[in-house]
């Protein structure tokens, strides 16, 4: 496993409106989209990093991974047909620090990657985030009835450590139940 870099306070901070680079290649299996990333991600340069994100216990529970990952083998999934992008470049402490603008232009970058790269599955996670930026106020969690461009979008909730909503065990049910899905397509 690559050693765990921790960051400063003030490299954390320093991180505010800096960006992460997306882990993408064509024709992917799933796109997982966070809705931003964290301070802590962007400082140490990699998704989902932020110690209480969920994600990959999240991922490694519902079976997308047959053990749990480190935020620092992000690069790893690639190699199992999955990729790690966001909905809105910019980091910031919070995702409600984000404005409808803000995603607005993300679900522009986000479609313009879609078409480029061409995933089969892309994974929002974040059901607020996407109802602003794709413009569907009542859409529900799971997989939704308009695809972007070929691609069949999942929503699914924020694994943010932040999202009281959903428990680790909740995540693992809904994050497999797309798991299913796509292996079963």
């Amino acid at each position: 496993m690559p050693s765990i870099y921790k960051p400063t306070k003030a490299e954390v901070q320093a991180a505010y409106n800096t960006t992460l680079p997306d882990i993408i290649a064509p024709n992917l299996k799933i796109l997982f989209s966070g809705i931003n990333p964290s301070l802590y991600s962007a400082a140490v340069g990699h998704h989902f990093a932020r110690p209480g994100n969920r994600f990959w216990k999240a991922i490694h529970l519902a079976e997308f991974t047959d053990r749990l990952l480190s935020p620092f083998e992000d690069q790893t999934l690639l190699d199992q047909g999955f990729g790690l992008t966001n909905l809105a470049a910019r980091a910031t402490a919070r995702a409600d620090e984000l404005n409808a603008e803000d995603l607005s232009i993300g679900h522009q970058t986000l479609a313009a990657k879609i078409e480029q790269y061409q995933p089969k599955y892309l994974a929002v996670l974040g059901i607020s985030a996407y109802r602003t930026a794709f413009k569907q106020p009542k859409a529900q969690m799971g997989l939704q009835k308009e695809p972007l461009f070929n691609t069949e979008i999942w929503v699914l909730p924020n694994p943010s450590g932040l999202n009281a909503h959903y428990q680790l065990k909740d995540l693992a049910e809904v994050y497999h139940a797309l798991y299913e899905f796509a292996t079963q397509t």
